[in-house]
């Protein structure tokens, strides 16, 4: 009886670090952003957007330079990584870029409020990004 004392502090400790290297391998990556009015909204609540000229599959994006002042891209921090439909992409500056299911998406800077859609259907070639 006494052993087992002795090793019931070990068999618990075992326990709870497999059991949370299961949970950590469980857990899924949150999405870079979330679903209002049935489009895709940043996590400042500004709509986001796809551009036709993008490729999608590529891993990379087409707008670029003065492109991307006017449409900023939605930006993946350094630790981030893909999960489900949401996937990184390289931009040609080295940083990185959220996209969905292939299509990087992008802010529109004259929107200037959560809600604002007015990129909607510019130069027929930005669409509203939609799940």
């Amino acid at each position: 009886m006494r052993l087992a004392s002795l090793f019931a502090p070990l068999a618990c400790a075992t326990l709870l670090a497999a059991c949370g290297s299961m949970s950590s391998m469980s857990m899924s990556h949150p999405a870079p952003a979330k679903v209002a009015d049935g489009v895709f909204v940043g996590p400042n609540g500004m709509t986001l957007y796809t551009f036709d000229r993008d490729t999608m599959g590529a891993g990379k994006s087409v707008c670029n330079g003065p492109c991307a002042t006017n449409w900023p891209p939605l930006m993946a921090k350094a630790g981030d990584m893909a999960s489900g439909d949401w996937s990184i992409v390289v931009r040609d500056d080295g940083t990185r870029q959220w996209a969905y299911k292939g299509k990087p998406v992008y802010f529109w800077a004259k929107d200037t409020k959560p809600g604002d859609r007015t990129g909607d259907n510019v130069n027929n070639v930005w669409r509203l990004a939609r799940p």
